[in-house]
């Protein structure tokens, strides 16, 4: 039966409303900042590194971006309506921004997401309204997710699907298009590398598109958490591996996602958890400021390409990305008795890392 005039005119008000209010706060927030990393055996070498911050967002996380993007896919493809529950299957960070996008929007939010997630991350998801369903394993997310969305009645967002489509590639400000334009007056604007750990996939598919389509020598590395499958998937092309999954919380899966599109990454590392966290404290000092283990374990990806390229004598830039602030993460991954309890001893890698800083 057709909708009644009056019902399709409230909804197109509902839904200008709506992406008026995410635009609306999009220009309310600068950019994220672009940070050099002081390491001078490297640059005395002209190897140079940088972080772009991604926890500077309201949100505090790359995931953000991502979040917005979502929104306005699913609005603008008519899934999402006045009073609709959003629904997200995801270890927190997705989550904390989507709640923030539904409250924007006075929608209700749920996140789906197992109960290992640190306890930072389900309060503020709370603080911004939204409610957390935890389950047992990584695996049973998806199906989980679903079900909810279908028994409320409203929509189940599903990141690890929609991530690579939904952000404009090609620019926009998207933030492939931000880490060029800010590395316009380095010394190499030009990065040879650009490394970014995968959770759903879609950052390394927008910024390796946007490489391509610009026409850049840039090189996409990702470095995988052991447990991952994007590895594997990598290099034989099985997308219907699974595994275990990943200790490092935000990235690597247990299962291929469809946002993870393996010809648009030249190079993986699979990148033991003693060696993320070891990373992760390291570059905290390095910084200043504590940093959350996903940043680590993109530091051993630029540490090791920093070493592959003075060792050959090669110079140029490697960029990666902060992806969210340490705080978040206080009693687990910055606690050293949890850290030993969970993942490992994580001394030699420290050293490892400490060494490779130096440029050793």
């Amino acid at each position: 039966m057709p909708h009644a005039p009056h019902c399709h005119t409230a909804h197109a008000n509902w839904l200008s409303q709506a992406i008026a209010l995410i635009e609306a706060d999009y220009l309310r927030s600068a950019d994220t900042h672009l940070i050099p990393l002081p390491l001078p055996a490297f640059a005395r070498q002209g190897i140079d590194l940088y972080l772009k911050d991604e926890s500077t967002h309201p949100t505090g996380s790359l995931k953000h971006r991502l979040a917005r993007s979502l929104f306005l896919y699913a609005l603008c493809n008519g899934w999402v309506h006045e009073g609709s529950t959003i629904v997200e299957a995801s270890s927190g960070s997705t989550a904390v921004s989507e709640a923030y996008f539904a409250r924007l929007l006075g929608l209700p939010f749920v996140a789906v997401m197992t109960r290992g997630t640190s306890p930072e991350k389900i309060a503020k998801i709370a603080f911004y309204g939204g409610k957390c369903h935890l389950v047992d394993t990584a695996p049973e997310v998806y199906a989980c997710a679903k079900e909810l969305a279908q028994q409320s009645g409203g929509h189940y967002m599903d990141q690890f699907t929609y991530a690579e489509r939904a952000t404009d590639w090609r620019g926009n400000n998207n933030i492939a298009q931000s880490m060029f334009s800010q590395m316009a007056r380095e010394r190499h604007p030009i990065p040879r590398w650009v490394v970014v750990g995968a959770g759903t996939g879609g950052t390394s598919a927008t910024i390796g598109r946007y490489i391509r389509y610009q026409r850049y020598a840039t090189q996409v590395c990702v470095p995988d958490p052991v447990g991952s499958v994007f590895g594997a998937y990598h290099r034989h092309g099985d997308a219907s591996i699974t595994g275990p999954g990943s200790r490092i919380e935000g990235i690597g899966r247990p299962r291929v996602e469809a946002s993870f599109i393996r010809t648009l990454v030249d190079r993986m590392l699979e990148v033991p958890n003693v060696d993320s966290v070891a990373a992760m404290r390291e570059l905290s000092t390095l910084l200043g400021r504590k940093v959350g283990p996903s940043t680590g374990t993109n530091f051993i990806g630029m540490l090791t390409l920093a070493l592959e390229m003075q060792q050959r004598g090669e110079q140029g830039s490697i960029l990666s990305l902060l992806c969210d602030a340490g705080e978040r993460y206080l009693p687990t991954y910055h606690h050293p008795q949890w850290v030993t309890d969970t993942l490992g001893d994580c001394q030699a890698a420290q050293e490892w890392v400490r060494a490779g800083i130096g440029g050793a």
